[in-house]
């Protein structure tokens, strides 16, 4: 089978990367980044798809600036939505399968009990909105797909909250991080695994919305403490409301995936995100420049 991982210069993308470099696979991989598939030029991406026999699309691509997203709503629009569009519309004409990587940000956070996959959307700024947008798209397209829901995203690789916080810790003596949001952290090289066996396995029988994160729930303000405790930093870290740390675009309180559908489904045990994320700090201990 031949497949097609975009932003695979991302978070998710090099987890993808790493998991076929070291495993023994069966189809051939395409990762392709921005510089070389332009998802937002549809003649370009029907040639690609088209040139290299394409029969699943792992589409880890997206506009992901939270807050820019409030002042550039229409490049948000333009990855999240219309190229998710553009993607179901060509897969679907190829008889090509989709999985498409979509966030907890499509929910209110209003919610007191983990959000099951029916649970009603209603984001709140607009990186969700245009989040929703690809996804409804993907559903009235008619493709083939799996949209996969996950939460909280970090890595060794890119820019994320984990390393944020190892960088900030090791420089100050103290940090103030909200404690009144609530979700759960999800380490890259979990998912990308989960992905990766799927792809292997030809599971494409499977198909509609799951939730993916680690198991467990905490609050920024936990992940930055256990981040702290795992690096040995001896940086102070305060807890805060998120009234007086105020961001541009408004977040989720409550944002935990409810994972029972996509645990039943595939017969799959998840890791805390406590045992997660020491591997990924061990991760980036061991190779810091990632």
């Amino acid at each position: 089978m031949n497949i097609l991982v975009t932003g695979a210069g991302g978070q998710l993308g090099q987890e993808l990367q790493e998991a076929v470099r070291t495993r023994s696979s069966q189809h051939t991989y395409h990762f392709a980044d921005r510089a070389r598939l332009d998802l937002t030029d549809a003649s370009a991406l029907e040639a690609y798809l088209e040139a290299h026999a394409i029969q699943l699309i792992i589409n880890a691509a997206a506009y992901t600036a939270v807050d820019r997203a409030e002042d550039e709503p229409e490049k948000a629009d333009l990855v999240n939505h219309q190229a998710v569009a553009t993607l179901a519309r060509l897969a679907k004409r190829m008889d090509a399968f989709l999985l498409h990587v979509s966030t907890d940000y499509v929910f209110s956070g209003d919610a007191h009990t983990p959000y099951t996959e029916e649970a009603p959307t209603a984001p709140l700024g607009v990186y969700g909105r245009s989040k929703r947008l690809g996804e409804e798209a993907i559903l009235a397209s008619g493709v083939r797909h799996l949209i996969l829901r996950t939460s909280w995203l970090y890595s060794a690789y890119g820019a994320n909250f984990v390393k944020t916080m190892c960088r900030l810790q090791s420089e100050r003596q103290e940090l103030r991080v909200v404690f009144d949001q609530v979700g759960s952290p999800t380490w890259a090289g979990d998912l990308a695994s989960f992905i990766y066996e799927f792809a292997e396995r030809g599971a494409l029988e499977k198909q509609g919305i799951y939730h993916y994160s680690n198991e467990g729930v905490c609050s920024w303000y936990d992940l930055a403490e256990a981040v702290r405790q795992l690096t040995g930093s001896t940086c102070k870290i305060l807890p805060i409301r998120s009234a007086e740390y105020p961001t541009r675009a408004q977040r989720p309180a409550y944002s935990v995936l409810d994972k029972s559908r996509l645990k039943a489904t595939f017969a799959l045990e998840l890791p805390h995100w406590q045992a997660s994320l020491a591997r990924c700090i061990a991760q980036l201990q061991s190779s810091p420049q990632k």
